[in-house]
């Protein structure tokens, strides 16, 4: 297996943008807006180009980065979840806890904002798992 294989990225990411647009535009829209202290009106300023294009592109750094590891070790279908799993809830997770914390962001907002990375990691490692098999 290559180090780095464009469509396993491309789809990882693509499956963990999916999960950010169910979480923030059909599970949590409202709640996560008023968590983040934003109005109807801060809601709509801003480049939605520029936004989704960078959190896409973040998010394919994250899936290279994950199947680079999974590349390297060559892990049973249970570990790469684990691995997608764990990366959320022992890394990403704890670092935008730390700065939540800074911001005094709420534990709503908080919590919001794991659950997608969480769900969108597991996402992620399946879309791994199945590229894999």
């Amino acid at each position: 297996m290559n180090d780095f294989a464009l469509w396993p990225v491309l789809a990882g990411t693509g499956a963990f943008f999916a999960v950010g647009a169910l979480w923030y535009g059909l599970i949590f829209p409202k709640a996560w807006q008023g968590a983040a202290g934003l109005s109807d009106a801060d809601f709509a300023r801003g480049n939605r180009g520029v936004i989704f294009g960078l959190t896409f592109a973040f998010e394919m750094l994250i899936a290279m980065v994950l199947w680079h590891l999974v590349a390297r070790t060559d892990p049973a279908p249970h570990v790469v979840m684990m691995m997608a799993t764990g990366f959320a809830l022992g890394v990403m997770i704890p670092a935008v806890g730390i700065s939540y914390l800074s911001l005094r962001k709420s534990l709503m907002h908080f919590l919001i904002d794991a659950g997608h990375f969480l769900f969108g990691m597991a996402a992620m490692g399946a879309v791994f798992v199945w590229f894999r098999r």
